[in-house]
């Protein structure tokens, strides 16, 4: 359904026609292709990329951030640390409703975060584990206390950790079949593998700044046909451009090219709690993931698949980021090195199953990996997995060596914690290390970022020699629209934020 939208008339006496040639139509419905389908709708409990950009438009969270990465309000209009660090203050909005038209108060706050911090499938628990208790002041004020201060609690609070659900809905039902939040948009209906559709909330506290009645996601691992479906005008707006279609995006008049830099990797993580030295040997034995680092030309996936906008990664933070270390730049193929650690292991040759999710970009940086690790001593079954199926692969550790993708943190602390500490929430590596736990759990307790810098350049002299996980890339946000999609601007966290983008028609 199409809609314009009215505007005061300054003179009587101009006509409808008049009117019509000066005032550009506005679509009433936006389609946005993704990658990937997302997995639960839950933002307690999901692990996705693409599932993180629906839930921005469906759940507020307490903060937000900037292209900038600044913290910014959403729910929380205020707040502040206590003197010692110990104690955010935080006053809410007064005008925040859920989906179901409750007010949102300080007590749902609490019910959200204490969800977070307890429920068993939670995957946000080591995000804000420094949280000791909330105190509910009245109901718009809020005590968060933490057991030692955390540099990195705002920074969580602007993503899944600090969205915040109706209590009633997560706990009278199943919250991922009918999801009620408090953002922009509300959840309308669901098929597996084909759409999500939202439809505008008309009640949010800033919907005059919302122009679409209805949002819909619809997944397409084939950037190609993603790519071809929104030249032909079916979709409005593509993440993740492929590489290879760069160019026509940019030479195409009818569209709009939008790369930003993003704050995230692409990486393979290695089961170390699979079998053992013998039945799975590049998990138990870290002279053969050496090796298998050493057979990657990183360089060489960022010019045959990436076209130059795979920048090489070799640890967890990228290079806008204080804790980034250059030294770790210097690591460079060597197939020779490599063979010569795999011998002294004890092996020749040595063969393993990688899972990857199933799209164009991830088909083709795989298959470069499988050949180049063959000459060094590795034979790779490629194991292509539907994106949220591999999730639940990794969480369960049932897998070998697995493809683990991360929208990165505006804070290292993000890129890092949860992924190699004894009890992160996206270990999947099973690795487990008390130095490390010490270091990074130092860090999230300083201020100072020389001083924190410090203590994640100790941590990464242990995780560059374990290698539980090896970065490849730091993952480009390549965004495509329609030219007339107006308004939309991408930011780091590669999330599509919806406030103010208007389609003219």
């Amino acid at each position: 359904m199409k809609s314009i939208y009215k505007i005061a008339l300054k003179s009587a006496t101009l006509s409808a026609a008049a009117i019509a040639l000066t005032v550009p139509a506005l679509a009433a419905d936006l389609r946005i292709g993704l990658q990937d389908d997302p997995d639960v709708l839950d933002p307690h409990r999901a692990r996705t990329f693409v599932g993180r950009i629906v839930l921005t438009s469906m759940c507020d969270k307490l903060f937000d951030i900037n292209d900038k990465l600044e913290i910014q309000p959403q729910l929380a209009k205020e707040w502040k640390w206590s003197e010692n660090g110990k104690t955010l203050h935080v006053k809410l909005r007064e005008d925040g409703k859920f989906h179901d038209g409750a007010t949102i108060t300080a007590a749902d706050v609490k019910a959200n975060l204490e969800r977070a911090k307890t429920l068993p499938e939670s995957l946000r628990k080591s995000e804000i584990a420094a949280i000791d208790k909330i105190e509910v002041l009245d109901d718009t004020s809020l005590d968060i206390h933490v057991t030692k201060h955390d540099a990195a609690l705002l920074t969580q609070l602007s993503d899944r950790a600090g969205m915040i659900l109706s209590p009633k809905a997560f706990t009278d039902g199943e919250f991922t079949q009918n999801p009620v939040c408090s953002g922009p948009y509300k959840f309308t209906s669901r098929v597996q593998n084909d759409r999500i559709v939202l439809e505008k909330f008309a009640d949010y506290w800033d919907a005059a700044n919302y122009h679409f009645d209805k949002v819909t996601y619809l997944p397409i691992q084939d950037s190609t046909v993603r790519f071809a479906n929104l030249r032909s005008g079916d979709f409005d707006l593509i993440e993740r451009l492929a590489s290879s279609d760069i160019e026509a995006a940019k030479s195409d008049k009818n569209l709009t090219y939008l790369p930003v830099t993003s704050i995230g990797y692409q990486a393979l993580t290695f089961n170390l709690t699979k079998g053992d030295k013998d039945s799975f040997p590049i998990g138990h034995d870290k002279r053969i993931r050496q090796a298998f680092e050493l057979s990657l030309d990183r360089n060489a996936i960022n010019e045959v698949v990436g076209q130059g906008v795979f920048q090489p990664a070799h640890q967890p933070f990228p290079p806008s980021s204080f804790a980034y270390n250059p030294k770790y730049d210097a690591v460079t193929r060597d197939v020779e090195k490599a063979k010569q650690l795999m011998k002294e292991a004890g092996h020749e040759r040595i063969s393993f199953e990688l899972a990857f999710g199933n799209s164009t970009t991830s088909q083709q940086v795989y298959e470069l990996i499988q050949a180049m690790s063959s000459e060094a001593g590795f034979d790779i079954s490629l194991r292509p997995t539907e994106f949220a199926a591999l999730q639940s692969t990794l969480k369960e550790k049932s897998y070998e060596v697995g493809q683990s993708g991360w929208s990165g943190r505006a804070d290292p602390d993000g890129n890092i914690h949860q992924f190699d500490t004894c009890k992160g929430s996206l270990n999947d590596a099973g690795f487990c290390n008390e130095k490390i736990d010490a270091l990074l759990e130092e860090a999230r307790g300083l201020q100072d970022q020389a001083q924190r810098k410090a203590l994640y350049d100790q941590a990464q002299e242990i995780l560059q020699d374990e290698l539980p996980i090896i970065y490849l890339y730091y993952q480009p946000w390549i965004f495509a629209t329609r030219a007339n999609l107006k308004g939309f601007s991408a930011h780091p966290d590669g999330m599509i934020r919806l406030k103010g983008v208007t389609l003219e028609q």
